[in-house]
């Protein structure tokens, strides 16, 4: 039996998809690429998830992709089911916050982008090997990794293959912030905590409009959404009576 796996859990608000691939630095496997979507599907169908971490098991978030069908990835291209997870992992509809510790490479890194908050811990290392391996990196996670970072600093990690560490992640715009080994999980936590605690119809507009997937029809619909649901009657109540919020905005049923 493998020990390559996607392993899911559920604290309160927060779940959290563990990659865990002993064998091979967490490099996650076809079987782990088509698994993430559907579990994905599920998390976002619970209507007690706010929060999504993703995080790699034994000190290491993932070291790239198993590249043992070399023959169906490259016949896949750009329709491969990396990007397919890739591309479920950006849309889900709640926050996502990856958490890194280790390698963070090819496809892990791949992963890590298409979350919305990146949190690494000092020992953490960064690459994109595809002009190390003869590949043509997939446009879809080309043009993400290029909004993110930028032009210049996407072209040095696609032209170089080169590892950069935590505090070049930092200063690139490629993890938002660096904190020591030991303290990664209790600031994932914290970070959680308090996106958990906020409007889930604020949250819940800013990612669809921060990723330009709102048009002019669906921003109305947003502050609509303000107006029926009492939400900024609430917290400003909350502001001016000192009290803690209590939002009860959802999301609509899918459908």
């Amino acid at each position: 039996m493998s020990d390559a796996e996607l392993t899911v859990t559920v604290d309160g608000p927060v779940a959290t998809v563990v990659i865990r691939n002993p064998a091979r630095r967490n490099a996650m496997t076809p079987a782990m690429w088509r698994q993430l979507p559907v579990l994905l599907d599920g998390l976002e169908a619970d209507p007690a998830v706010r929060v999504l971490v993703l995080t790699g098991g034994g000190g290491t978030f993932c070291a790239g992709a198993d590249l043992g069908d070399l023959d169906e990835l490259l016949e896949a291209g750009d329709g491969s089911i990396a990007v397919a997870a890739e591309e479920r992992l950006a849309a889900f509809g709640r926050p996502t916050v990856a958490a890194i510790e280790g390698a963070c490479v090819g496809g892990g890194c791949q992963l890590a982008v298409a979350c919305d908050l990146r949190i690494a811990a000092a020992d953490a290392r960064f690459g994109v090997p595809p002009a190390r391996l003869g590949l043509v990196y997939p446009a879809p996670t080309t043009r993400r990794l290029a909004r993110l970072v930028g032009p210049s600093a996407a072209k040095h990690l696609l032209f170089t293959s080169e590892l950069v560490d935590a505090e070049r992640a930092l200063r690139i715009g490629l993890v938002d912030e660096v904190l020591p080994a030991d303290g990664l999980a209790a600031r994932v936590a914290a970070l959680t905590g308090a996106i958990a605690e906020r409007s889930r119809l604020t949250v819940a507009a800013a990612k669809e409009i921060v990723d330009g997937r709102a048009d002019a029809d669906r921003i109305a619909w947003w502050h609509a959404q303000v107006r029926e649901s009492g939400e900024a009657r609430e917290g400003i109540a909350a502001v001016t009576e000192r009290r803690p919020p209590h939002f009860g905005w959802t999301p609509p049923a899918a459908g």
